[in-house]
């Protein structure tokens, strides 16, 4: 019997585009090597073009799913996405609580066009109260950033990221990834923090378009290399280059956005190998 590869457990919603959400997670774990450990926190009625609805599951659903799965394999990091519900986000946190050995990666997308303004302003309180302080590591982009660092409205547009970063680790996380996609600059610049500020800026070519599922690849691609034991800062600057070679490889499933490719290596070695270009040389 071979050893188990390095188990990831997910925690992310249903996107039936395969763009983000689950298939994102499942995908990119999947191509990094690791087996992932999906349990099911929504289900959305989503395509390339955006979602439409969103419905969480049931508390006890989704303690039963990861209680069982965590007391029957050995988890070496713990991925979150889209949870959809402030109970879900407290039955989430009280199965952080219960394994702080395990390192939990928050990518924390919000739930989107059908939540009402107290709704959506009580899921961002508790997303900072219970989740952010289990994390080893929360990844929001620019908006999502300020979101989670400031109740106030005003001065959420002009906040630096530098401020925003400090106020989201004194939360109590110990590292914030700000992805600079949705930002109207050149480059795409993504800054990671801790608590002696900032650790290191990745600047990337700006790919022409909008993606969608960028966001869950790069955080899932991080769990997928601390779950191989790479160390954090490393598993960061890898997982930005994955992510980048996926929307490199993009395609345009439907009408909508496009999705990135997970498996551009494994398309590209089979052109290879029909070419025969990747044949050694005698």
């Amino acid at each position: 019997m071979n050893a188990a590869p390095p188990l990831v457990l997910v925690f992310a919603a249903n996107d039936p585009s395969g763009g983000a959400g689950m298939s994102a997670d499942i995908l990119t774990l999947a191509a990094l090597g690791c087996h992932a450990l999906p349990v099911i926190s929504a289900l959305t009625v989503h395509d390339s073009a955006g979602l439409q609805e969103f419905q969480p599951v049931d508390p006890e659903w989704l303690h039963d799913q990861a209680r069982y799965v965590l007391e029957d394999a050995e988890v070496n990091a713990i991925k979150v996405g889209m949870v959809g519900s402030v109970e879900n986000l407290t039955v989430l946190a009280e199965i952080a609580a219960d394994y702080p050995e395990i390192p939990l990666i928050l990518d924390p997308v919000l739930p989107g066009v059908h939540s009402d303004e107290m709704a959506a302003d009580e899921y961002l309180a508790a997303l900072r109260d219970l989740l952010v302080p289990h994390s080893l590591i929360v990844t929001p982009n620019q908006h999502e950033a300020r979101l989670l660092a400031s109740d106030d409205v005003d001065e959420q547009e002009d906040l630096p990221l530098d401020a925003a970063a400090n106020r989201i680790i004194q939360l109590g996380c110990e590292y914030v990834l700000i992805t600079g996609s949705q930002a109207q600059t050149p480059k795409v610049i993504n800054a990671l923090f801790s608590q002696n500020g900032r650790v290191r800026t990745d600047s990337w070519d700006r790919l022409p378009g909008r993606f969608h599922g960028a966001g869950a690849t790069l955080s899932a691609a991080i769990a997928g290399a601390l779950a191989n034991d790479v160390e954090l800062v490393q598993a960061v600057r890898d997982a930005q280059d994955f992510t980048w070679q996926t929307l490199k490889n993009a395609f345009r499933p439907g009408m909508g956005q496009p999705l990135p490719d997970r498996m551009f290596w494994a398309r590209a070695g089979a052109e290879a190998d029909e070419t025969g270009a990747a044949e050694p040389e005698a």
